[in-house]
């Protein structure tokens, strides 16, 4: 028999039990594909990590990240997650106010922004390894809006049009109206296999660029069927992707845009995201996301 350490984690949240659920096996050695994906499902949370050494020893670890369905090449709070527990377990070590290390992701190396007060990891932010990517056109209004029980006139077009954007994973995005529109979802799984379960953006982000809560500039929801995420609490991977989206619409040529992404509250489980990209001349040259953690729980797993 072998015991394997794990922590969880409720991630974009700086409170207990809001944010996005992580599970982390810190130290993953021996364990095979098949068995990462049974503790996957044993958790039953939107993702799970299994870290290990680093094939390069410039980098700081390599994660493997997976959902109850399947392993995925990169998502966001996986990786911000998995910073802070290995922070705050002590399993890496913080070299002051700000600590810069390197995982290794399917996507290939993902830097990890870690800052810290009195030795105790506070805000993790991850740069993406991809600069956003434009897929082809997403169906019309008229096809996205069944799929999300709302009206056509709820989704906006224009500039502000549907579109399949990805940083490393792919979202198909559609800009509502209010976020009432965004409130008033009820995703059709049925519709949804109609129109883009076979593609690969097939996860989708409905957002408005309307918040609940003064300060923030992003109500968003995120349904992930297809990967056995039926409605995400917060996705990093998705709002990279949306700070790609929303850059390449703003009139601002050069600096650094910020955005406070709220999602979650559906479901019961707020969460913040921050979200930068910078410019250069109008290009995209670069995209952060992060947040705060908060370690929820250890324990052991013996196989």
């Amino acid at each position: 028999m072998a015991s394997y350490r794990f922590f969880t984690a409720d991630v974009f949240t700086s409170r207990m039990f809001g944010g996005n659920q992580l599970a982390v096996l810190p130290d993953a050695r021996g364990l095979t594909t098949e068995q990462m994906q049974a503790i996957t499902r044993e958790f039953n949370y939107a993702e799970s990590t299994f870290v290990l050494p680093p094939d390069n020893p410039a980098h700081t670890r390599r994660v493997r990240i997976f959902t109850p369905g399947e392993e995925m090449a990169f998502a966001g709070h996986p990786t911000v997650g998995t910073a802070h527990v290995l922070a705050a377990a002590g399993l890496i070590a913080l070299t002051g106010d700000e600590t810069r290390i390197v995982f290794e992701e399917g996507v290939g190396p993902v830097p990890v922004l870690i800052r810290s007060s009195g030795g105790k990891p506070t805000f993790c932010q991850l740069s993406v390894a991809k600069l956003p990517e434009i897929f082809p056109p997403l169906p019309g209004r008229e096809v996205l809006a069944p799929m999300l029980s709302l009206n056509v006139d709820d989704l906006l077009d224009g500039v502000f049009h549907p579109q399949a954007v990805s940083c490393g994973l792919p979202f198909s995005f559609v800009p509502l109206r209010s976020r009432d529109a965004v409130r008033r979802i009820k995703f059709r799984t049925d519709l949804w296999e109609q129109t883009l379960a076979a593609t690969p953006h097939h996860m989708v982000m409905a957002f408005a660029m309307e918040a609940d809560e003064p300060g923030h500039d992003v109500h968003a929801r995120m349904f992930g069927p297809g990967v056995s995420v039926p409605e995400d609490p917060a996705t990093g991977s998705a709002c990279a992707a949306l700070g790609g989206y929303l850059a390449a619409r703003d009139a601002r040529r050069d600096g650094t845009l910020r955005w406070t992404v709220e999602q979650g509250y559906e479901i019961g489980r707020p969460s913040q995201i921050e979200v930068e990209a910078d410019k250069d001349a109008g290009a995209i040259t670069a995209v952060r996301v992060g947040g705060p953690s908060v370690m929820v729980s250890e324990g052991l797993i013996t196989l």
